[in-house]
């Protein structure tokens, strides 16, 4: 089966209306969101039969807006990445009178993420032990940010990063076990890569003329990884690379039930997947506070 896209620049509506349509018949197809808009995959012996049933729906159906051109869509995704960059910097700023001391209850700390404190895989995102650190870490997460939620929806998107930076920090202080502290978004970041090197691999193994190209973006987000992961000092390689190994294992998981179900999650679930992702990191910053006063 090879798939090509035969509508482009779709709004989110005309996407489900021409879904639909092609399931009414029969017809198997993929709805996929970029950064211009929604697009209608079908099978390539399918591609006259589609159009003409979605032509012909349309000729019925005048009412039906024509597809959307480009839009202002990539700066709003691109404005979102810029706004966690800034929330990052706003947190450093927040604590930087006791710096140290937020390290101490907030990072990750093997020993004690073991012993339960849980919430330090999530916390520790937030810290940065200097400018340049947080700098490094706000252009990465508002550039790799911006293109995971460009193809997998803002809300679905930061949930994925936040979820690849948390289970990057348990496995890294599973590995350390004691005698181990880290803070920083970069095992988000590195997630946010794998993330992305997973979603190219998997749009061009579903074509046979792109198969042996599909490993180069695995390859590419290796490369980052050795790079930019890999540095001297107090880089956290094994952070990162957990984080990346996480990105690339959601990817493929959520990818794959889109492809089972033929359906991606519906865009005002979005919201939903963003507020879980705020509330994740509302009550792991308070979790020391209520653990205290229970």
């Amino acid at each position: 089966m090879m798939l090509l896209p035969i509508y482009q620049n779709l709004t989110a509506k005309q996407a489900d209306t021409y879904g639909l349509i092609l399931s009414s018949v029969g017809i198997f197809h993929k709805a996929m969101e970029r950064r211009e808009g929604w697009q209608i995959w079908v099978d390539e012996k399918d591609e006259e039969e589609a159009r003409s049933h979605i032509h012909k729906y349309e000729q019925e159906n005048a009412l039906l807006a024509k597809p959307a051109p480009a839009s202002v869509a990539p700066k709003i995704k691109l404005l979102n990445g810029i706004v966690v960059a800034l929330f990052l910097m706003v947190v450093y700023a927040a604590v930087a009178d006791n710096r140290d001391a937020f390290i101490a209850l907030y990072g990750v700390s093997a020993s004690r993420i073991m012993a339960g404190e849980v919430f330090r895989t999530a916390t520790a995102l937030l810290l940065h032990a200097d400018a340049v650190h947080l700098v490094g870490n706000m252009a990465a997460i508002a550039l790799f940010g911006s293109v995971v939620c460009a193809s997998n929806g803002f809300g679905v998107g930061w949930l994925m990063v936040l979820l690849s930076g948390i289970f990057g920090n348990y496995l890294n202080a599973w590995l350390h076990q004691s005698a181990h502290m880290s803070i920083g978004a970069s095992t988000a970041v590195f997630g946010a890569v794998g993330m992305m090197a997973a979603h190219q691999f998997l749009r061009k193994i579903r074509q046979p003329e792109e198969r042996f190209k599909a490993w180069l973006p695995i390859a590419g987000g290796m490369a980052l990884l050795a790079i930019f992961g890999t540095g001297a000092g107090r880089t956290d390689i094994m952070a990162h690379l957990f984080g990346f190994a996480c990105g690339l294992l959601l990817q493929i998981l959520y990818q794959g039930a889109e492809w089972f179900w033929q359906k991606q999650v519906p865009a005002r679930y979005n919201a939903a997947c963003l507020a879980i992702a705020l509330l994740i990191l509302g009550l792991s910053s308070a979790w020391p506070m209520l653990a205290h006063q229970g």
